[in-house]
């Protein structure tokens, strides 16, 4: 055998800082694998051979994604197209994705059947005062509990679980009456005033996990150099917190937005009432005039997601974060 053909068998690995050339028959008696270059002693090999299955597995996560994404979009497109159709007009027997004429109108008129304006200042100065009330005294909650040792802990997260299991039409008669008595009723106070408990328990859970997972060597180490609880929490954990931050900031926009219920029962002044009470007065003015209707969840809408999209740029640097580290 020539020598040409003698090193057309020969298979290059690293050994030490550099390569050499040892014969292919040598490493598959060496290295019994089940493909011819599945070498497992080379990691780049190890690499190669692994990547098709990363790149597969994207793949179906990103797939499974669209399709989730596609299920809660479809509705939302179907009912802004629906809100641009002539009003008057029977349901069509299909959906039109692009109705013609498109009728831009509708916004317009929504707004003089009903003064949905004034109600939407009323949502959003509720949003303004409950959204940062809750923040501060949930993120506080969950601090406290991490930082508490053994039972007292364990004890105040089972309260917390079981106050979330708890449904929330047990405690409108005893808010009714607590406003009563506060001469709350029929004032914005009664809107924002579950603010001041964190608004729901899940939002102070969220904390709590989030915390827990603190090394608590940076908290000792701050304690040491002479911060207090509230140092602390504002400079160290609720800056390490941001991802956690910002899910509990829509999740609560969401709630107090989309809030039905509460200005129902603690307002009787028709100047007090939210977006989602003025919807249903809007409905009562005309049943079957469903592109006003239409055009009325789109506005009503419409501010949560524009608050969910923004949000995502925190969410998408943390993952690509995670792909420069991975």
């Amino acid at each position: 055998m020539s020598k040409s053909a003698a090193n057309s068998n020969d298979l290059p690995v690293p050994v030490g800082r550099g390569l050499r050339t040892a014969p292919l028959g040598t490493l598959r008696r060496a290295f019994p694998t089940i493909g011819l270059f599945s070498v497992s002693v080379p990691g780049a090999l190890t690499s190669i051979r692994q990547r098709p299955r990363r790149v597969a597995s994207r793949a179906l996560v990103h797939a499974l994604s669209v399709a989730v994404a596609i299920v809660f979009v479809v509705p939302l497109l179907w009912a802004a197209a629906y809100s641009l159709r002539q009003p008057g007009l029977p349901p069509p027997t299909a959906v039109e994705w692009l109705p013609s004429p498109l009728t831009w109108s509708n916004y317009a008129r929504i707004f003089q059947l009903a003064p949905l304006g004034l109600f939407a200042r009323n949502s959003v100065l509720v949003v303004a005062i409950a959204l940062p009330v809750t923040l501060v005294v949930a993120s506080w909650a969950g601090f406290a509990m991490a930082q508490l040792r053994g039972r007292s802990r364990q004890r105040l997260a089972l309260l917390a679980i079981v106050l979330l299991m708890a449904p929330v039409a047990s405690l409108w008669l005893t808010r009714f009456v607590i406003y009563r008595q506060l001469q709350l009723f029929d004032t914005i106070w009664a809107l924002v005033i579950p603010a001041l408990m964190g608004s729901n328990p899940f939002f102070v859970l969220l904390f709590y996990w989030t915390f827990r997972r603190l090394p608590g060597e940076l908290f000792e180490s701050a304690r040491l150099d002479g911060a207090g609880a509230l140092a602390i929490w504002a400079r160290i954990a609720l800056p390490l917190a941001r991802p956690t931050l910002v899910t509990v900031a829509v999740l609560c926009f969401s709630m107090y937005w989309s809030d039905f219920i509460s200005p129902l029962l603690y307002l009787k002044t028709e100047a007090r009432y939210t977006l989602p009470v003025g919807l249903q007065l809007l409905q009562q003015l005309d049943r079957t005039n469903w592109p006003l209707l239409m055009a009325g969840g789109v506005v009503l809408t419409a501010p949560i997601l524009i608050v969910f999209l923004i949000s995502q740029h925190v969410f998408w640097q943390k993952e690509r974060l995670a792909g420069v580290a991975e």
